[in-house]
């Protein structure tokens, strides 16, 4: 039995149409996959029936009640959110059982009690933390089950919507998210599932909607489908799932040499960067990939050891000079690190070419447009205006957007942490592409990846590290998943 039901849903905003007569059913104890690209109106039908948006057309029925007659239904569907939401600040027991009604006596909070009832969530979860550590110490994968088991304690809860859960988990970590939804199945609570995988949709999903454009182009059950039937329908054209991405020229001298660097995280790491090479590092989550990064640009300190640039030694924990120097770092959270959410797609990008935009006078307001013309072009950045603010842009044509505007920064080494975090089939192939062109033009590419498939097609090399230490450089053409996944949980340094 189906106990959300959209009928007819639709909802404009001011020229455009974002979702377009979508039915929908989700049924208790089923898994319903909800597909698109980035844009096509997934964030908006959620919206919808969590009751955050009013539609302007259509009915939601929750438990076979008209919602807009029953608002109060609205408390039967939680939602986990793609972004981390918890108060890093607080506590475990604090972000999970926020807001304490039921963990106190008139009104006061008993840390007794919020603490024992906060363990009962962390063993059924298998949570890694105690209920004291504050959330800005516990891994990504411990976070992200926290915001889950976090919906779960609405008692209430009869749907849930996940968006995007493993977006940035290993396929070792996705399981263990996985687990705890099918633990959902059988206490007869329904899923949506909101991801661009396609090993992990059909893996957990029993049903599925594809919508497109804001209209719904496909729907049924997965057993009856395969993935390119899936692809097609979101993209609405066919999509060669098995391209390589990997530089086609032949790597050039050695660009960047890492030395015994320390720092957080991570031990006595070495590896060197060809000119026109992809480099991918592979890793779980807290495996010290992104903080050796870090390290390199100038986010973090480090402990020990020495880099160079062309020969040269290369001057840690000064971002500064690493820009200056042609080295650019572009972060895995782009919302928080990559761009400007309140201004719009020409200001994002105008802030890093004032060298193609300066005259005289000042800015030329003419070459800035000109300029950023370009790249809209040049990128395939889809938006309807490049006034448009670029928040309002999907995560695939903001990830573009911010490796236009470090292009146009002419540099010699990039660094990219997690790039398709979030991204549909279709961007994902452009930005590969991207990446494949950048790297033939001399550029050295940096790539930290939690998808191995990504790692396999687009690097010519993948290292792979566990718990700070570099554990294999693998050639990708001749490497097999089992090895890689093998060097991911290995101590010993292995060279194939």
């Amino acid at each position: 039995m189906a106990y959300l039901e959209a009928r007819g849903l639709g909802r404009d905003f001011p020229g455009v149409t974002a979702l377009n007569d979508v039915d929908i059913d989700v049924e208790s104890g089923r898994a319903h996959v909800l597909v698109g690209e980035n844009g096509a109106g997934k964030s908006t039908f959620v919206k919808l029936v969590t009751g955050t948006d009013r539609p302007s057309r259509g009915q939601i029925r929750i438990d076979g009640k008209d919602a807009a007659e029953h608002p109060d239904l609205f408390r039967y569907i939680a939602y986990v959110p793609q972004e981390l939401s918890l108060f890093p600040h607080m506590s475990v027991a604090e972000n999970l059982l926020m807001p304490f009604h039921a963990s106190g006596h008139r009104g006061l909070v008993r840390r007794r009690t919020l603490e024992a009832k906060t363990q009962s969530y962390l063993d059924r979860f298998g949570i890694a933390a105690k209920p004291s550590d504050l959330v800005r110490n516990i891994s990504v994968p411990d976070q992200q089950l926290l915001q889950i088991a976090r919906a779960s304690t609405n008692t209430d809860m009869r749907v849930l919507i996940l968006d995007e859960p493993t977006s940035a988990l290993t396929p070792v970590e996705v399981e263990r998210v996985f687990r705890v939804v099918r633990d959902f199945h059988e206490r007869g609570i329904g899923v949506v599932f909101i991801s661009h995988k396609m090993d992990e949709v059909f893996d957990i999903g029993d049903d599925y909607t594809v919508l497109r454009n804001g209209k719904k182009v496909d729907a049924g059950q997965l057993a009856d489908v395969d993935e390119d039937r899936l692809i097609r329908a979101m993209s609405g054209q066919k999509l060669e799932l098995g391209t390589m991405f990997r530089p086609k020229v032949p790597r050039g001298k050695p660009l960047l040499t890492v030395t015994g660097l320390s720092g957080r995280k991570f031990d006595d790491v070495s590896f060197t960067l060809d000119r026109g090479e992809i480099l991918g590092f592979a890793g779980l989550v807290g495996s010290g990939r992104s903080e050796i990064m870090q390290t390199i640009f100038g986010f973090l300190k480090a402990r020990g050891g020495r880099v160079s640039l062309d020969g040269a030694d290369w001057p840690l924990g000064d971002t500064t000079k690493s820009v200056a120097g042609g080295m650019l770092y572009l972060s895995e959270e782009r919302k928080h690190h990559g761009i400007f959410p309140h201004l719009s797609l020409r200001e994002n990008i105008g802030l890093s070419i004032t060298d193609l935009t300066n005259s005289p006078l000042g800015i030329s307001a003419a070459r800035e447009r000109a300029a950023v013309d370009d790249i809209i072009k040049d990128y395939e950045i889809r938006t309807a205006s490049r006034e448009k603010k670029i928040s309002f842009l999907s995560g695939g044509n903001q990830q573009k957007a911010i490796i236009g505007r470090a292009m146009a920064m002419t540099p010699k080494i990039l660094i990219f942490d997690e790039p398709t975090k979030g991204i549909d089939v279709r961007t994902k192939a452009q930005i590969y592409k991207i990446m494949q062109g950048l790297a033939e033009q001399g550029i050295g590419i940096i790539l930290v990846s939690s998808e191995m498939d990504e790692l396999r097609k687009c690097a010519s090399r993948i290292i792979t590290m566990h718990s700070g230490r570099i554990t294999g450089d693998f050639d990708s053409a001749t490497a097999d998943s089992e090895q890689l996944v093998g060097a991911i949980f290995a101590t010993e340094t292995e060279h194939v």
